[in-house]
């Protein structure tokens, strides 16, 4: 394959990956009011992952607390992954799979929102802080790629892309985090 076929593949592949995104319409706007409700009432989103999916979850996290589209104020949301003192301290104090559950103690209370991202659905940090948030009674949302590991069984809503492979979840995710984020902007500022 040569290299423009092979960027014609790839861009060809994200555009599919986007396009099966129509058919989770009605759990984006599921996650969307479980996000708004949260704000609404006064609590927070929390969001988390390792690696690419830790660099989601501050894009996310800043959509909120920042802006998406309109000068307003800033909403509740936080990414567990941005303090490399708390990640290193617990980490070597606790063991990694402890990095987020350990913040959520900390942070979270009945009515915030969890928010685990891992295209594999198997990184046993977001499923342990997975299991503290239900335990805390914090609402609970995955975004994970199609085989989804054990990540939906532990979440209310759990989105899963279209593909196993990470950089199009990773794309899947942040097209779905950006309308998402659209939708609890536009509603929570009406």
């Amino acid at each position: 394959m040569s290299r423009k076929e092979e960027i014609l593949a790839r861009i060809r592949e994200s555009a599919r990956v986007g396009s099966a995104l129509e058919e989770d319409a009605d759990l984006l706007e599921r996650i969307a009011g479980t996000w708004v409700a949260c704000l609404k009432a006064g609590g927070k989103v929390l969001f988390f992952g390792n690696g690419g999916s830790a660099a989601d979850a501050q894009h996310l996290a800043c959509e909120l607390a920042g802006r998406f589209y309109k000068d307003r104020p800033g909403l509740a949301a936080i990414a567990l992954t941005v303090n490399t003192s708390t990640l290193t301290a617990i980490g070597n104090d606790f063991g990694y799979d402890a990095v987020f559950a350990r913040q959520l103690d900390g942070l979270a209370r009945r009515g915030d929102v969890a928010v685990a991202i891992s295209t594999s659905g198997k990184s046993e940090s977001v499923l342990a802080a997975i299991r503290k948030a239900r335990e805390i009674g914090l609402e609970t949302v995955g975004f994970t790629g199609r085989s989804g590991g054990s990540l939906p069984g532990l979440v209310d809503l759990c989105l899963q892309i279209d593909s196993d492979d990470t950089p199009r979840v990773q794309e899947g995710h942040i097209l779905a985090g950006h309308i998402i984020c659209e939708l609890v902007e536009k509603e929570v500022f009406a």
